[in-house]
């Protein structure tokens, strides 16, 4: 394997580790539901996606076809943290789930 594509899955997984811990803290420190869905919809798909690329790169300079799997996984990823992140706020503001004081912004009260 070249140093280029050690260096490159390297960074990207660095890169993925660090968006998905900051993810995971965002999602746990966060104030209330709706600022908390942005972290692991944010933040960790880009992580898990950079993770996803880096196994790309490794299996494909070791000689192997790019795996299914991996593209799969990502696109998958893609499609559906989005979507979910949506139907769960939706939900919350069904059902009238609080925002801490201060938000700014309630356009399902108009």
């Amino acid at each position: 394997m070249s140093p280029l594509a050690e260096y490159a899955i390297s960074a990207l997984l660095l890169f993925g580790g660090a968006f998905t811990l900051v993810g995971a803290i965002g999602l746990a420190r966060l104030p209330d539901f709706y600022t908390r869905l942005h972290g692991p919809t944010k933040a960790t798909t880009v992580g898990v996606g950079a993770i996803m690329v880096s196994s790309v790169i490794y299996f494909s300079a070791m000689g192997e076809d790019i795996g299914i799997s991996e593209v799969l996984i990502t696109v998958f990823l893609f499609m559906t943290a989005p979507v979910s992140a949506n139907m769960l706020a939706k939900a919350a503001m069904h059902i009238g789930v609080k925002t801490v004081e201060g938000t700014e912004g309630k356009p399902w009260e108009q």
